[in-house]
């Protein structure tokens, strides 16, 4: 299946592109000893294997390769491109490409992002409550750019069933609940694409802000994402992590920027994915992404999960929807979604044996995923549980 997603001629970056090149060899070169990539292992009594667990707590990401094999991978890529030609034809046009109402037209909850060429667009500024203190470099843009690239689409469960199966894939929630117990529950989803030679930057940061001066604050408070690669990811398109930050609470990453005299932080090191890779990353863990100046496209397909306790009448801090406070109700009802999942996945792959999810054992005859659950879960991402 061809691919048109936006893509701007070469253009020569300068000095910058030099002091990347180097930058990013040397950041392959270090994520590729690190002893954190392997294929999703049980042991017999169906416990992850502690090898994972372990250089998961010790680096605060880990590669799961192989987990979504080649006929996922075409449904995925179907729905992905699906998205992408309904998606508003420029950032405040309210049609796609062909004039129909352009997807997520009629949404509350907020869905679309939209970013200018190679730029970083929160960097140093107070948006999500300042979680992003520095700037990243931004590359002079190709002169063919559009004026803004779609980067983010959230809530993506409600526009794609590829999308949704995949969040309910049996081994990666068997991950979840070794991480974060059997009553674990939904964070947020969301696709990510990072167009060639256009895509913005995701300046350094930490995703958790509600629990740092908890006194139970430890290496897994705040929940992590998976992150499935659909084309792979390279040092220049994918996610950097600083290896164990995830363990040092919350870190003063502007400091770590100025030691370092640039966007280059020594320490970090890229998630090097295939297609079909699933990335596991801490929410904790300091971690960004530059602009994407390489010919590859990457779209991640990204959904998270969290300890319940994180996240039970806790108050809400406004980045991804409300300031509610998440009492049981809400968390019993954002967790459905796992539960349509489910129910969608079996539908496709009645091979798999389907992952049994405890909080919502009483319930899965009645979480069918049918036509009338798909016109229920529009805007349930209002529902989302950041923390």
């Amino acid at each position: 299946m061809t691919v048109h997603f936006y893509r701007a001629t070469k253009t020569d970056y300068g000095e910058h592109e030099a002091a990347m090149c180097a930058y990013l060899e040397q950041g392959t070169r270090k994520a590729l000893q690190l002893d954190n990539r392997g294929p999703i292992r049980f042991t017999a009594d169906g416990h992850l294997h502690d090898d994972i667990l372990q250089a998961y707590n010790q680096y605060g990401f880990y590669i799961l390769q192989g987990v979504i094999g080649v006929e996922e991978l075409a449904d995925l890529e179907h729905d992905v491109i699906d998205m992408w030609q309904r998606a508003p034809v420029h950032k405040d046009a309210r049609v796609d490409q062909l004039g129909r109402p352009a997807l997520a037209h009629d949404c509350k909850a907020r869905t679309l992002s939209w970013v200018r060429p190679l730029s970083d667009p929160i960097g140093g500024t107070a948006v999500s409550h300042g979680r992003h203190p520095s700037k990243m470099i931004e590359p002079a843009a190709p002169e063919d750019a559009p004026r803004h690239v779609l980067q983010l689409v959230l809530g993506s469960l409600q526009f794609s069933d590829a999308c949704l199966r995949v969040y309910a894939h049996p081994d990666l929630l068997r991950v979840a609940a070794a991480i974060n117990g059997e009553d674990f529950v939904p964070f947020n989803e969301a696709v990510w694409m990072k167009h060639p030679r256009l895509g913005g930057s995701v300046a350094w940061h930490q995703d958790g802000f509600t629990h740092w001066d908890s006194p139970d604050l430890d290496a897994n408070t705040h929940g992590f994402n998976f992150m499935a690669q659909l084309y792979g990811c390279t040092a220049a398109n994918g996610v950097w992590v600083v290896p164990g930050s995830h363990r040092q609470g919350e870190v003063d990453i502007k400091a770590m920027v100025a030691r370092a005299g640039s966007d280059r932080l020594p320490d970090a090191v890229p998630i090097i994915c295939e297609p079909g890779d699933v990335a596991i990353c801490n929410r904790q863990a300091v971690h960004g992404s530059f602009a994407n100046t390489s010919d590859d496209m990457r779209v991640t397909i990204n959904f998270g999960f969290h300890r319940r306790a994180s996240v039970l009448g806790v108050q809400g801090g406004g980045i991804h929807n409300d300031v509610s406070v998440y009492d049981a109700d809400r968390i019993h009802e954002r967790a459905k979604m796992i539960g349509y999942g489910i129910n969608a996945r079996r539908a496709r792959f009645p091979q798999e044996t389907p992952y049994a999810y405890a909080p919502l054992a009483d319930e899965m005859d009645q979480l069918q995923f049918d036509d009338a659950a798909r016109a229920a879960i529009k805007d349930y991402n209002l529902l989302d549980l950041g923390i």
